[in-house]
């Protein structure tokens, strides 16, 4: 599938009027993922997740990344909005110029998010953004037991494919581990 066949499916799925489900497959993953698109750039899409009648959490990932996407337009969609969950959406203002406008304003909301390096061996860090810069961030990363690592990470937006937030997985964990530490001693990743 084509760029512009992806985008033009995003767009009409992001209609605030008459919401469409998207499932969209990815290059770095064999499943599939479902979205209600929210806003599309040249070079991103912003949706929520929809998994079994939940959304769960906003993402932000790339274009580029993406090898089809079809609009689940069925039962289901028909279920969520008769149940008022779409209803319950709303487009959170993040500006989809660069990985960089994103972060800035991903930055100002003060929360633990994921960034996500699919392409290379599924990296996945969750914690808060300290810093952001022309082509990479620093990112203070907390781990499956819920300690802060005592040094940030660099990461370079040339490897990232995707950022969530407000996904129940991060808001949960992030309930129970406390504020990251002060230091600002930087660490290369």
């Amino acid at each position: 599938m084509n760029k512009h066949n992806i985008k033009a499916l995003l767009r009409q799925g992001a209609d605030e009027k008459n919401r469409i489900l998207c499932r969209t497959y990815f290059k770095y993953d064999e499943n599939y993922f479902y979205f209600f698109p929210l806003e599309v750039s040249d070079k991103f899409f912003l949706g929520v997740e929809e998994d079994d009648f939940i959304l769960d959490g906003y993402t932000v990932r790339r274009i580029k990344d993406i090898k089809k996407v079809e609009h689940k337009n069925d039962i289901c969609l028909e279920i969520l909005k008769k149940e008022g969950i779409t209803d319950n959406i709303e487009v959170p203002d993040i500006k989809l110029k660069s990985w960089k406008s994103i972060f800035k304003e991903l930055r100002k909301m003060d929360r633990n998010i994921i960034i996500e390096k699919e392409y290379i061996d599924g990296a996945f860090y969750i914690g808060r953004i300290e810093e952001v810069y022309s082509d990479y961030l620093i990112f203070r990363h907390f781990d499956g037991d819920g300690n802060w690592l005592s040094r940030p990470y660099r990461i370079f937006y040339e490897h990232i494919t995707s950022v969530t937030w407000g996904s129940r997985y991060v808001d949960i964990f992030s309930k129970y581990i406390g504020e990251p530490p002060e230091e600002k001693e930087e660490h290369d990743l």
